[in-house]
């Protein structure tokens, strides 16, 4: 077993300057993760040249601010595990910053002028907590901040620059702040009261705490419909809010003016899940929608209803932002081609110095009929290499996520070793309707498992899988769902790797942040100790005895999500009777943001694979 070792920053910062110089000797799959990237920026409302963006330009990810009058741009953090949780206020005159200890999630927000400067503490008085949301005001000195904790449950206080903080909510369920009004009169509340965490409601607050208004599509949390704030239209005195509904089985936009109680039913006539934002003057939408792993984009103008497509290459776009000048600014990437952030002005907004990523192989679609209906996957493979090949089944984390046709290093690491990659949107993946992203509920684990064993048997049947020679793999839920499936299908899987997964579900439940345990009743209809046959049939745990292939496991220690002990517990199992495993563990939470740790995970497991299963 082994253990990582920690470097200040200035260290990671040489040896990544070292590694850039070095680049001629590097094998492309290191490359793809040492490669600068930047997120989309997020720009200040009133001060709209002030910008705020996420790098990896000195080998850990942290929060860089952009002037994009003059041009300069700065490193705002820098803490051993990165930093990637950062608001930048409407004003543009503070950074706000989560700061957590060693990737636990557990923290209080600090905040810096953009100008650079001493952190602050920037919401004195609130005790550390897991963030659960947060809105700044344009007054330059109001704040909404939601805080999770295990004895409180959710809480929101509203903290004024030299005021004690206000507690204006608070409920034993999960909750989260959704978004403040332009003149900071309204506060935009998610909520589960019902009981349902996957399903939220909505209340409108007065700074005071009072309700203003509520919307609930749960009906008690009889009917799994759900609501999400998308945002207050951007101008003064608009009591409009953009909400995102579920009333015809997937994600759609809908404007609430929440001061009338009239709903503005957009209607889209758009065949996937779409999300949308305010366009800066509020007479428009920037509608993104997502399709059968794909994505693209459209502007909406609200007063002649009528819906323009904006032009983007065949890929994803994870993020888009429309700009007062016009323009839209997006992170677009494919399953060959590394992530840019893009402007329909024309060019790449923001490109990093450094080496370039190399690309990858393209993605293609598979559709299989599957016990639940017709699945998804995406399969690559090295160029030119005809079947059966050894094969990763590379499974995704969320659940209630997908994959895409974007870029992804560690997909392209196995390709680039010799293995087909496959990755199924199973049942409870988002992106395919509201029912198959629900349909998981009470048989967890064992549902997905499902849709993955008929998309292995696809695979082994049209030749391109060696039958012999298949990985089940993933991270998180993705890592869950390969150690159940090591001991449910044994037959079926040479070898599994699994990072940051459940691996004992009782113990995971008890010892994770209450936001998850909450997730955790909604997905198997209540606690271990009133549903304990179901948390036993969907723990790993319970089928650990099962499992012959060879495993590899890779936890973080301060892990909040997926904590260490429970993963501890399956371990001791394995070497109760001398199975083939290995335990890496490493000193973040869930996951790492250090792109060399990130490396020599990737390498560990890499290795592992060679070892026990050659391409």
């Amino acid at each position: 077993m082994t253990e990582s070792n920690g470097s200040d920053a200035p260290d990671r910062a040489d040896h990544q300057t070292e590694r850039v110089e070095q680049g001629a000797d590097m094998p492309d799959w290191e490359k793809r993760f040492r490669a600068p990237r930047v997120s989309l920026p997020d720009w200040a409302e009133d001060a709209p040249d002030r910008s705020l963006f996420v790098s990896n330009a000195t080998g850990t990810y942290e929060l860089y601010a952009w002037d994009r009058a003059t041009g300069e741009q700065r490193q705002v953090t820098d803490r051993p595990n990165g930093t990637t949780d950062g608001v930048l206020s409407p004003d543009g005159e503070w950074i706000w910053w989560f700061d957590d200890k060693d990737g636990d999630e557990f923290g209080v927000w600090r905040r810096q002028r953009f100008s650079g400067g001493e952190d602050e503490l920037a919401a004195p008085g609130l005790d550390p907590s897991y963030p659960a949301g947060l809105a700044l005001g344009r007054d330059g000195r109001t704040a909404v901040v939601g805080r999770s904790t295990d004895e409180d449950g959710t809480t929101i206080h509203l903290a004024r620059t030299g005021e004690a903080p206000v507690e204006i909510y608070r409920h034993r369920e999960s909750a989260g702040v959704g978004d403040l009004s332009h003149d900071g009169s309204l506060i935009a509340v998610e909520h589960t009261e019902h009981g349902d965490a996957m399903h939220s409601a909505l209340r409108v607050l007065r700074p005071d705490g009072t309700t203003v208004a509520e919307l609930d599509d749960t009906e008690g949390g009889t009917r799994e419909l759900g609501l999400e704030v998308l945002g207050f239209a951007p101008v003064a005195g608009d009591t409009r809010l953009l909400i995102g509904h579920q009333r015809r089985g997937r994600w759609e936009p809908l404007v609430w003016d929440v001061a009338t109680g009239e709903e503005t039913d957009l209607a889209l006539e758009l065949p996937g899940d779409v999300s949308a934002e305010w366009c800066p003057d509020g007479t428009g939408l920037l509608v993104v929608h997502g399709f059968e792993a794909r994505g693209e984009l459209f502007r909406y103008d609200l007063a002649g209803r009528r819906l323009v497509e904006i032009p983007t290459p065949r890929g994803t776009v994870s993020g888009a932002t429309a700009r007062p000048d016009g323009s839209v600014e997006y992170l677009w990437s494919s399953a060959a081609q590394p992530p840019a952030v893009r402007s329909t002005a024309g060019g790449v907004v923001l490109d990093p110095p450094g080496m370039k990523s190399p690309g990858s192989v393209p993605v293609e679609d598979v559709w299989v009929e599957g016990p639940g209906g017709r699945i998804h996957a995406l399969v690559q493979k090295p160029a030119g290499a005809n079947g059966p090949l050894p094969t990763v089944f590379d499974i995704h984390g969320g659940p209630t996520w997908h994959d895409s046709d974007s870029f992804a290093a560690g997909p392209a690491a196995w390709v680039d070793h010799g293995y087909a990659v496959v990755r199924v949107n199973y049942r409870g993946s988002t992106g395919y309707g509201r029912a198959w992203t629900d349909a998981l509920k009470h048989r967890v684990g064992l549902i997905e498992l499902e849709d993955i064993a008929a998309v292995r048997q696809w695979a082994v049947a049209s030749g391109l899988a060696d039958p012999a020679r298949l990985i089940l793999t993933g991270g998180s839920w993705g890592g869950y769902l390969t150690l159940l499936g090591l001991g449910t299908q044994p037959e079926a899987w040479a070898l599994g790797i699994a990072a940051v997964p459940v691996a004992d579900y009782v113990t995971a439940y008890h010892d994770e942040m209450e936001a998850l345990k909450a997730m955790d009743r909604t997905l198997l209809g209540g606690t271990p100790e009133e549903v304990p046959d179901r948390f036993e049939a969907s723990s790993p745990l319970t089928y650990v005895d099962r499992v012959k292939a060879p495993v590899y496991i890779s936890a973080g220690v301060n892990d909040p999500r997926c904590p260490i002990r429970q993963i501890e517990n399956y371990v001791e199992r394995l070497e109760s009777r001398d199975a083939v495993h290995e335990v890496y563990r490493y000193d973040a939470g869930h996951g790492s943001l250090v792109v060399d740790e990130r490396i020599k995970q990737v390498r560990l497991e890499l290795d592992f694979a060679s070892k026990h299963l050659p391409a």
